[in-house]
């Protein structure tokens, strides 16, 4: 089944749906947010979701006090409705030939006049996840990329995923395995509740990476421990990380789960995995864990240069 509603509204609340809004994906037109309104459409595919695909018609910028109010020609209000239409309408074509038939995807299409920043938040409060398109490198190309995606995925009520632009928007899904960052702090078992979902919905494998260190690379020489000594601290963490995966690897006894237990820098170390993986997941911030690791410090920097998708999971 696949089935496009249209709600155009005005300002920055869109009408609650009592059947929910699933997966929510903002586009603008740009080569980023094709690629994550790709992602989005398979994503809702695997979980059975509903896709609202929502554009925001910006305001235009209030008047200057030296040059006064911005000059607007005629029809321009009518132009931007009709261009916003046109956005989102090729958005649900687009789904339409990423998904087959018999995928059932309910889609609705939304226009909302008003900043995309809080009406994406609105939405997050009542969707499963929020998907932005997003250039990496911290470069901001169109309304959509890199301050609202910022905003998204500080402030959001539910998980944010981020789409690099340079992704295709038609590419399938590969048999890489989702990649999940680990420390044991609250949003690192968000991360793993979602990690762990989608891997079963992927039918891959799960890499848990726990960097047990945030130092530079440690080692015997480098610390002066024997060789005996770190061993045993490596197999110190492994097994906390094993404890601390075993509810999720109940819930979801299909999955297979391959530890990663380093030191070093986590950003680095996600980013340098995330390029044999499909997808990585991780919290928004951590709180310590096995070894006082901030993992949510590094969310940033893994969404800005990460080649895969990114899911930073983000605490109701």
């Amino acid at each position: 089944m696949f089935e496009v509603t249209s709600s155009p509204t005005s300002g920055s609340e869109i009408p609650a749906d009592p059947g929910g809004v699933g997966i929510v994906v903002g586009v603008d037109g740009s080569r980023a947010s094709a690629a994550a309104l790709g992602w989005a459409a398979r994503d809702a595919a695997l979980r059975g979701a509903a896709l609202t695909i929502v554009h925001a018609v910006e305001p235009l910028p209030p008047p200057s006090a030296v040059w006064g109010p911005v000059p607007v020609p005629a029809g321009f209000a009518e132009w931007r409705d009709s261009e916003a239409t046109q956005i989102v309408q090729d958005a649900a074509e687009v789904v339409r030939r990423t998904l087959p038939d018999s995928t059932p995807v309910p889609v609705r299409t939304e226009v909302v006049h008003g900043a995309a920043a809080p009406a994406l938040l609105d939405l997050s409060s009542r969707a499963d996840m929020v998907v932005l398109g997003y250039n990496g490198q911290g470069a901001i190309r169109q309304t959509l990329l890199g301050s609202v995606t910022a905003s998204l995925l500080h402030r959001a009520e539910c998980p944010v995923a981020a789409v690099h632009g340079e992704q295709s928007a038609s590419a399938s899904p590969s048999r890489a395995p989702v990649l999940v960052g680990t420390d044991g702090s609250p949003t690192s078992e968000l991360a793993a509740d979602i990690g762990f979902a989608e891997a079963a919905w992927r039918g891959v494998d799960l890499i848990a990476l726990h960097a047990w260190s945030d130092l530079a690379e440690l080692g015997p020489p480098g610390m002066g421990w024997s060789p005996a000594e770190w061993l045993d601290i490596h197999d110190r963490e492994t097994h906390a990380l094993a404890q601390w995966l075993e509810p999720w690897q109940q819930r979801h006894p299909t999955v297979t789960v391959r530890r990663l237990v380093v030191s070093g820098r986590p950003a680095r170390l996600l980013v340098e995995n995330s390029a044999s993986a499909q997808l990585v997941v991780i919290g928004s911030r951590g709180r310590g864990g096995f070894a006082g690791l901030l993992l949510g410090s590094v969310s940033r920097a893994v969404v800005d240069a990460a080649p895969t998708p990114v899911i930073v999971a983000r605490p109701r």
